[in-house]
């Protein structure tokens, strides 16, 4: 694969395999291990680098509408599985379908027919306050804006640090990592979360930006990941998340069952 107008990590085996790593984490702290941040903000990477993964795949596809239709594919089978393992319900869409919009925005830009480049991201923006996707409006923009900076490193760094900045301004702060208080009086982290510039990039989601050394880095060897398994292994963390749920009697089976059938 020759490197097209990309500035950043076209390895999307080892990207994919790394974000994956980065999902079950976070889902692990969100579901199992609730008052474990570390694990929140570790999974705050893996999005970000899924997105990216699409805007080079949007690059590099032969058939647009293949790739498209195999988004739609995994979000349709993983969502009983994204209900079961997140407790979430028919009208809470699981990622491949935010995915699928950023992806569908992208494409419109890339093929720009009769004005696709204006109305098909617009579309996509607006169908997020009728259709409830995971990261919503956010996740969207986010595939838009780092399609539309892919070309130069400084672009996609600086697009990142806006986005961030925004995206996490009304997020949980983080003042404390692995049970040592950061800002606790009369230390150095305590007198640097007290200046406004470092305290505004402790946001919960803010640090979604440290997927960013990942994106810029201009790997030239190509890590293997089938297709396949890259999607598979979405609906199957999420299943073994909510078997371990069970297990631990965090949840029921009647649980599942007002979640997948709600009107029975």
């Amino acid at each position: 694969m020759q490197r097209k107008d990309i500035a950043g990590n076209i390895d999307t085996g080892l990207l994919k395999i790394l974000a994956l790593v980065f999902m079950v984490t976070d889902h692990v702290g969100a579901r199992i291990f609730r008052d474990v941040l570390e694990l929140r903000i570790i999974g705050r990477m893996a999005f970000p680098l899924y997105v990216w993964c699409m805007v080079v795949g949007a690059v590099y596809t032969r058939d647009p509408v293949k790739y498209a239709l195999r988004l739609l594919l995994a979000g349709v089978i993983a969502q009983p599985f994204y209900m079961l393992g997140l407790n979430h319900t028919w009208q809470q869409m699981n990622v491949m379908f935010t995915l699928l919009m950023g992806y569908i925005a992208v494409a419109g830009i890339r093929i720009n027919r009769n004005g696709s480049r204006y109305w098909a991201p617009a579309l996509m923006l607006m169908a997020t306050g009728f259709v409830t996707v995971d990261y919503g409006y956010n996740g969207v923009m986010l595939a838009i804006l780092l399609y539309l900076c892919r070309e130069k490193r400084s672009a996609i760094a600086a697009v990142m640090a806006a986005f961030c900045l925004y995206w996490g301004n009304g997020s949980a702060s983080v003042n404390q990592l692995f049970g040592y208080s950061l800002v606790q009086q009369g230390t150095l982290t305590g007198a640097l979360m007290n200046m406004g510039v470092v305290r505004i990039f402790m946001k919960l989601q803010t640090l979604a930006l440290l997927s960013l050394p990942l994106i810029l880095w201009q790997r030239e060897k190509r890590t293997p990941f089938p297709k396949w398994a890259a999607y598979a292994a979405y609906p199957g963390h999420l299943l073994i998340l909510w078997i371990v749920q069970l297990l631990m009697e965090k949840t029921t089976l009647q649980a599942a069952q007002r979640l997948l059938f709600p009107f029975m």
